[in-house]
């Protein structure tokens, strides 16, 4: 495939993500407080779709390490809000399917080399440690809210998680300029402004709630 249907899948994913928080940013600022729509999941769900198709198309495991940690959690948030449950059988079943069978096929396809994965000329061993933790830190921001979440029994967005965000956005931007990723850069630099507003909409409803 083209370097630049590459890139478009990634940057199309990557818009939709910022999508998700420009319209769970406009709610909370509306209602001075943390707001979860349910078109934040399904948008991060689309958006997952599409970054772990880009990572998988550059060799990347960092990438579709963190997109696979997430996919799940954006079904079980919709599963909370009673949405996931209206979409069609067939449909919801191939989401779920989708990374599993797309692993499956490339690699008994010959086209899927773990060996390459790990050892991709572009991405030195210890670039691909800090992509690595770097994901995986961004990625337990959304681990920390499902367990929220399930203690609640409601899909919510807590303070912790917006303080996750920033510290794990932060190395992945540092990922992505060592890496010379454009998708990553632009994606994770738009969305740290959010993630700190935020952060202090999250302190705001505190301090309201207190008195």
């Amino acid at each position: 495939m083209k370097d630049w249907m590459v890139y478009g899948i990634g940057f199309l994913a990557q818009i939709l993500f910022s999508g998700r928080l420009l319209v769970q940013w406009i709610l909370s600022e509306k209602n001075n407080r943390i707001i979860t729509p349910s078109l934040f999941w399904k948008l991060s769900l689309l958006a997952s779709f599409l970054l772990f198709v880009y990572g998988y198309l550059r060799d990347d495991f960092a990438i579709m390490l963190g997109q696979s940690l997430t996919y799940f959690i954006y079904i079980r948030n919709l599963q909370l809000q009673g949405k996931w449950q209206k979409s069609p059988v067939w449909f919801r079943w191939f989401l779920l399917l989708f990374p599993i069978a797309i692993i499956a096929y490339g690699y008994n396809n010959g086209e899927y080399d773990i060996y390459q994965l790990f050892n991709n000329e572009d991405i030195p061993n210890w670039l691909l440690a800090l992509g690595i933790v770097a994901q995986v830190l961004f990625t337990f921001r959304f681990i920390y809210q499902w367990i929220y979440s399930e203690k609640t029994k409601t899909s919510q967005l807590p303070i912790g998680f917006w303080r996750l965000s920033v510290l794990g956005a932060s190395l992945i931007l540092t990922y992505a300029i060592f890496r010379k990723d454009p998708v990553l850069f632009v994606g994770h630099g738009a969305g740290m402004i959010i993630y700190i507003r935020n952060i202090f909409i999250g302190k705001k409803e505190r301090r309201g709630v207190e008195q």
